[in-house]
C-alpha cells in the first residue's frame, strides 16, 4: 500500500477517561528504546527517528535502525526522512507571520490574493477565504485531484491550482469534512503573491534558519550522495524493499518537507512555546496567531473503534489550521500525521503537559508510530501500561485479512468467461479527463496499455477482468492498481470510462473515483 500526502486522512483515536496526575519531570521513558525496537520488529520498520520535548527541553533526540535495507548505516537524530503532511503546519505558520505583519487576513477572499484563483462553484470562488483553504471544508471529495502531483507529474503548481476549476463537489461548500491537498497547494502560493518570495525559499529563510532547522530542507533534490537522509521503503508485492524517492516540488506546500528528529524537536519547541524561541526574546510568530492556529475550525466525524482500539474512543475531534484537534484521557492533543511514498511520521503536542513527540519512520506503516505515540502519553500521563504495539499490530493483520477477502471475493465473482464487448484496438484511443487532461490507452504486442500522460510513472498493461471491465497492472509496482469500465453508446462506440482502485487499503491519493474519461475528438485530416 502507497501512502500520500495525507499522504493523511486522521486517525484521531481518543480515549474517554479523564484522570488528574501530577506533572511529569522533564525525563525520557525508561522503557522507551526496548518499545520502538519491538515496534520497529513487529511493524517492519527499518529504520526510525524519535524526539521527545518536556516542560521546554529536549529529553530525546535520536535514531533507530538503519537508513536503507541492506546497509548498515545507521539513523541518528540527523538523519532526515519525508514528513509529508506535517509540512501542513509549516505553511500554515509561513501565514501566521504574514498575518501578524499585516500583510493578510486569515479570512481575505483567496481571488484577492491569489489573481486567477477558481473553484467549479462560482459562489465558492467568490467566498472561500485562505481559513477555508487550510481546513478542509471547500465541498471537494477526499483527495480530490491528488493524482495531479501523485505520482509524480510534470505539472507545475499553478497549473495544478488553475484546474481546481473543472472539479466537481462533492458536498456544499463548508459543510463537510473531506482532506483535501489541493488547496493547501494554494495557500502556499499566496505567499509568493504577497511578498514575491517562494513559498520554499520563504520557509527557508523564515522558519528553518531562525530556528536553526539546518537538517531541513523542501525537496529531496536536495539530497547530495552520501547525505544523512533515510531511504524510502514499500511493501512491494508483499515484499518489503527500497523504492524510488518522491518528486514532490509541485506539490511543496502540502507535503514536501524533509526534516530530522534534532529539527523537529526545534520545532514543537517553538509550538509549545506559542511561537517565541526558546534560547532569546524573538518570536516567528505571536501567541495570537497561535491560539488561532489551535482553534476548531472544521467538525471531524467519529467513528466506532475496532476492539482493541476501543477505549480510544473520541469525545471530540476537529480541525483547526493546519493541525487536528483532539482528546485523550481528559487532555487536549494537537496534532498531525504525515505520508509520502515510503515514510510517515507522527507530530503530538499536549499543551496541558508542554509535551511534544515527534515519530518519523521510513516505512509506511502507522501502527508503529501510533503504539509508540500512546505508550509515550501513557507513560508521561501516568496512566497504567497498555501493550499498544500488540493492540494496532491485530488492527492492521485484521485490516489486511479484510481486504484480501474482498479482492479474492471479487476475483471468484468474475465472469471468467466473458469477452470484451468491441475488439481490443477499438479501446485504444487518447482519452481526456475534464481535470487530470488526457491519458493514452495503446495497443502494444497484442494487448493494451494505459498511460496518464503527465504521470511519468504511471504506465500500466490493461488485463481483461469481465465483460467491458478491464484491471490496470501498472509497471511501477508502488503504484495502485486499479479497475477501468468502459460504457458504450447505442452504435457501439464509447462514450467514456471510469475508473476506481482495486484494493480497499489504497490510498486516498489514488483517487481514480473522480475521472471521467472521455475519448478525445481527433480533428481529420484535410
Amino acid at each position: 500500500m502507497s501512502l500520500a500526502l495525507k499522504v493523511c486522512v486522521f486517525t484521531w483515536f481518543v480515549i474517554s477517561l479523564a484522570v488528574s496526575v501530577p506533572a511529569q519531570a522533564a525525563s525520557a521513558p525508561p522503557d522507551l528504546d526496548a518499545y520502538v525496537a519491538r515496534s520497529m520488529k513487529t511493524f517492519g520498520v527499518p529504520g526510525m527517528a524519535v524526539a521527545i520535548v518536556k516542560d521546554g527541553k529536549v529529553v530525546v533526540a535520536k535514531g533507530y535502525g538503519v537508513r536503507k535495507l541492506g546497509d548498515p548505516t545507521p539513523v541518528d537524530e540527523f538523519t532526515m526522512f519525508g514528513i509529508g503532511s506535517n509540512t501542513k503546519a509549516v505553511t500554515t505558520a509561513a501565514l501566521a507571520t504574514l498575518v501578524d505583519e499585516g500583510k493578510l487576513s486569515w479570512d481575505d477572499p483567496v481571488y484577492q490574493r491569489l489573481p486567477g484563483f477558481v473553484m467549479y462553484d462560482p459562489y465558492v470562488s467568490h467566498e472561500m477565504t485562505i481559513r477555508d483553504l487550510l481546513t478542509h471544508r471547500s465541498g471537494m471529495g477526499l483527495g480530490e485531484g491528488d493524482l495531479l502531483f501523485w505520482p509524480h507529474t510534470t505539472y507545475t503548481r499553478a497549473a495544478v491550482i488553475y484546474k481546481l476549476r473543472f472539479m466537481k463537489p462533492q458536498s456544499s461548500f463548508r459543510s463537510h469534512y473531506a482532506y483535501d491537498n489541493l488547496l493547501y497547494m494554494a495557500a502556499g502560493q499566496i505567499i509568493p503573491a504577497v511578498t514575491g518570495t517562494t513559498w520554499d525559499d520563504y520557509v527557508r529563510q523564515r522558519i528553518f534558519a531562525p530556528l536553526g532547522m539546518n537538517h531541513s530542507n523542501v525537496s529531496t533534490t536536495e539530497y547530495k550522495p552520501g547525505g544523512d537522509y533515510a531511504y524510502p521503503h514499500s511493501r512491494v508485492d508483499g515484499k518489503l524493499q527500497p523504492i524510488a524517492f518522491e518528486d514532490l516540488d509541485n506539490a511543496g506546500p502540502a507535503g514536501a518537507i524533509n526534516s530530522c528528529a534534532a529539527d523537529m524537536a526545534k520545532w514543537v519547541q517553538l509550538q509549545l512555546n506559542h511561537g517565541k524561541f526558546v534560547d532569546n526574546d524573538g518570536r516567528l510568530f505571536t501567541e495570537e496567531r497561535s491560539q488561532e492556529m489551535w482553534s476548531p475550525q472544521t467538525i471531524l466525524p467519529i467513528g466506532d473503534l475496532p476492539p482493541a482500539l476501543a477505549p480510544l474512543k473520541a469525545k471530540f475531534a476537529d480541525y483547526a489550521l493546519g493541525w487536528g484537534l483532539r482528546d485523550y484521557r481528559g487532555r487536549k492533543l494537537i496534532g498531525h500525521t504525515g505520508g509520502v511514498g515510503g515514510f510517515v511520521s507522527r507530530v503530538m503536542l499536549v499543551p496541558e503537559e508542554n509535551l511534544g513527540i515527534v515519530i518519523l519512520t521510513n516505512a509506511e506503516e502507522g501502527g508503529a508510530f501510533d503504539s509508540i505515540l500512546f505508550d509515550t502519553l501513557d507513560y508521561y500521563f501516568h496512566l497504567p501500561p497498555t501493550d499498544w504495539v500488540a493492540a494496532f499490530k491485530t488492527v492492521t493483520d485484521q485490516q489486511e485479512r479484510d481486504a484480501a477477502g474482498a479482492m479474492k471475493k471479487a476475483e471468484s465473482g468474475r465472469d471468467g468467461n466473458s469477452r470484451p464487448s468491441l475488439p481490443l484496438e477499438k479501446y485504444a484511443s487518447i482519452y481526456n479527463d475534464a481535470w487530470y487532461g488526457p491519458i493514452t490507452i495503446a495497443m502494444e504486442n497484442g494487448g493494451l496499455t494505459i498511460s496518464f500522460d503527465h504521470s511519468p510513472g504511471m504506465i500500466g498493461d490493461l488485463r481483461h477482468w469481465q465483460y467491458d471491465t478491464f484491471k490496470a497492472h501498472w509497471r511501477t509496482r508502488t503504484i495502485e492498481d486499479a479497475f477501468i469500465t468502459f460504457a458504450l453508446n447505442p452504435d457501439g462506440t464509447i462514450d467514456s470510462a471510469k475508473m476506481v482502485a482495486v484494493s480497499p487499503l489504497a490510498d486516498f491519493s489514488f483517487d481514480y473515483q473522480d475521472l471521467l474519461l472521455k475519448p478525445a475528438v481527433i480533428p481529420e485530416k484535410k
